[in-house]
């Protein structure tokens, strides 16, 4: 009996494996061995439930080849989390599981959400300004190795990018290194059947950007095909079925915003299936990313309850507070042309008027994003294949970001009056932001409340430079501005 006691005792100590620890926010995955003949992909359902003592979250697994299936969930909030699985098959059904979540690394805020209706900020709390950029197919069209490292040089902390590859007159045009769908160009795709290793390749840069600290706003659908693969034919069942497996990977990284199409509008797809594409993604992501949809020259019902912001294509930036109070969302002018000196009028802004354009937006009460499209003699356009900027305006865009961090937290409001033509943020009797354009003024004057004191900077935005003005100010005030363009003024309280 002693000997049978040992010998138990020693098989509990080699097969109790320690319980796996995940930190807040980053990815919990499991996977299952189960050979399966017929189409995996479309044959099989398979989801788990995710329990803690606060909370429950279902979620969808998926195939991912090699007789594997996968089961990932971000968890948010620390300690224990057991989940058990649901399956059509058999080998799938019933399995269970746990794990216990800690505190999250250094770095780590948690997913971006909408903060005080008009902006942003992680889970912790902490704020989050976005200053984007645009790389629709850096990841199959390009080099993702020099594109990261690129970024990694960057303020930018938002990145869009598309999910399908891109054909588009002579700027993109290459064959994508991977394909979504088996099957070939030449011969069809079938849509039921995915290419486990496209989505790999997607996710493995997706979380390489989450290294950086970097949103992947991910465009799901766009016109830009033009025949040459078919993707943007798919009929709406596959369409559905590509966003749920789409989905089941990739919604558990903590930095993926939705955005359902670039320019939907040229897609032309009944309204119909918008809306049921949008119900979907809130049926299916258990972490309520961020969920947009871009236009062309018409706009999608942004009012919608299912859209969190405005993604919006515009160079008339005087409406912006206007929408801001319609629709009580942030906005983001996610194009507004690029810098760059291609011959088409989208693309060959000066370096100047790209920055000052990001200017103009955030002290709207926006924000911006950028895209450079500067010739190159292999067609490696920063905007569609990434790789190096050339351009002047990002290292100008991080000194605006310098600025937005350094801004109160929350109570900054854009100015707002019938004719629009002042920018400038405000909180009241605290801190004042305002821009001045291509203008030449060399005075300024403002109007600040009495009985409280303010020191005054002016900041070259072009230069980067911030020049504290002598002395302290209230009420009735001028100053001396240097008489060109790009200039702005700080005005902030002496006790905060």
């Amino acid at each position: 009996m002693k000997t049978i006691l040992i010998i138990f005792n020693m098989l509990v100590s080699i097969n109790a494996a320690p319980t796996p620890e995940v930190k807040q926010w980053n990815i919990f995955e499991h996977s299952f061995k189960v050979k399966y003949t017929g189409n995996p992909f479309q044959d099989v359902s398979f989801s788990a439930e995710f329990r803690n003592e606060k909370s429950a979250a279902t979620v969808d697994g998926f195939y991912d080849g090699n007789n594997t299936f996968r089961i990932r969930f971000m968890p948010d909030s620390p300690g224990e989390w057991t989940f058990t699985t649901s399956s059509s098959l058999k080998a799938l059904e019933r399995k269970s599981g746990s794990f216990v979540c800690i505190r999250p690394e250094p770095g780590n805020h948690g997913p971006v959400n909408v903060r005080d209706t008009f902006d942003f900020g992680y889970a912790d709390g902490t704020p989050f300004y976005p200053v984007g950029t645009t790389c629709y197919q850096w990841v199959f069209q390009g080099n993702p190795e020099l594109t990261l490292k690129t970024l990694s040089q960057t303020a930018f902390n938002k990145i869009r990018m598309c999910v399908f590859p891109k054909n588009y007159d002579v700027y993109i045009n290459n064959e994508p290194s991977l394909y979504p769908f088996e099957g070939s160009k030449e011969k069809g795709w079938d849509f039921d059947r995915f290419n486990p290793e496209y989505f790999r390749f997607l996710e493995e840069n997706i979380g390489r950007l989450m290294q950086l600290g970097i949103e992947a706003d991910l465009i799901l659908f766009h016109p830009y095909d033009w025949g040459k693969w078919g993707f943007d034919r798919m009929p709406q069942d596959k369409r559905e079925k590509y966003l749920k497996y789409l989905i089941a990977r990739i919604a558990s990284f903590r930095n993926v915003w939705w955005s359902l199409a670039n320019e939907f509008e040229y897609l032309r797809f009944p309204e119909s299936d918008w809306e049921k594409l949008f119900l979907l993604i809130q049926e299916k992501d258990p972490y309520r990313h961020l969920r947009s949809i871009h236009n062309g020259e018409h706009w999608y019902d942004v009012e919608k309850p299912y859209i969190t912001h405005l993604s919006v294509q515009t160079t008339n930036f005087f409406d912006l507070q206007d929408w801001r109070e319609q629709y009580k969302k942030p906005v983001i002018i996610d194009e507004c042309v690029y810098e760059g000196d291609i011959p088409t009028d989208w693309g060959n802004l000066t370096p100047e008027e790209m920055t000052g354009r990001f200017w103009q937006v955030y002290c709207r009460g926006g924000y911006c994003t950028h895209g450079e499209t500067y010739l190159h003699p292999d067609n490696i356009l920063w905007w569609s294949k990434g790789g190096e900027i050339h351009g002047q305006s990002p290292e100008r865009i991080a000194f605006l970001y310098k600025i937005m961090k350094e801004r109160p937290v929350s109570g900054v409001y854009p100015f707002h009056n019938l004719w629009n033509k002042e920018m400038y943020l405000f909180k009241t009797n605290e801190y004042y932001l305002h821009y001045y354009g291509n203008t030449q003024q060399k005075l300024a004057r403002f109007n600040l409340p009495e009985g409280i004191r303010f020191r005054i900077e002016i900041i070259d935005t072009w230069n980067m430079t911030i020049d504290p003005v002598d002395g302290t100010f209230s009420g009735f005030t001028e100053i001396k501005m240097p008489g060109r363009p790009w200039m702005a003024v700080r005005i902030q309280s002496v006790n905060n």
